[in-house]
């Protein structure tokens, strides 16, 4: 069973940057495609980014290139989300998922998603 765990939210101004960290703590998580998804109070978890398993393939919610970069170091097990450029908006709970099927398969689809880690908060201050 795969448990993911991430770490890295907290409270930022606006304008300002987080790296949000997504790691496994009993597989490596070098072996899945992951997925960012992110929830905002009252709405809908809506996708951000994702990488395929060597992260040769990576695909973002069309809102978020400019600002958000998705990345992975397999050696250290983790996935990266790095943010700049933080809006207000962008105030959510962040969560990382692993689809364990097919790890080139860098879905849009929360479904698509087998596990889930616990998420973490992001907050920024205008």
């Amino acid at each position: 069973q795969v448990q993911l765990v991430e770490s890295g939210g907290g409270l930022v101004q606006a304008g300002g940057s987080l790296r949000l960290s997504c790691t496994s703590s009993r597989d490596t998580i070098g072996h899945y495609a992951v997925g960012w998804f992110r929830q905002a109070p009252g709405q809908e978890r809506e996708f951000v980014a994702a990488i395929s398993l060597s992260g040769g393939q990576i695909r973002y919610a069309d809102s978020k290139k400019a600002r958000f970069i998705i990345s992975r170091d397999n050696a250290k097990n983790t996935v990266y989300l790095q943010m700049h450029s933080l809006k207000p908006e962008d105030t959510a709970v962040y969560s990382c998922a692993a689809e364990i099927h097919d790890p080139y398969n860098i879905a849009t689809d929360s479904y698509e998603y087998d596990y889930w880690g616990q998420g973490t908060q992001v907050t920024v201050s205008s």
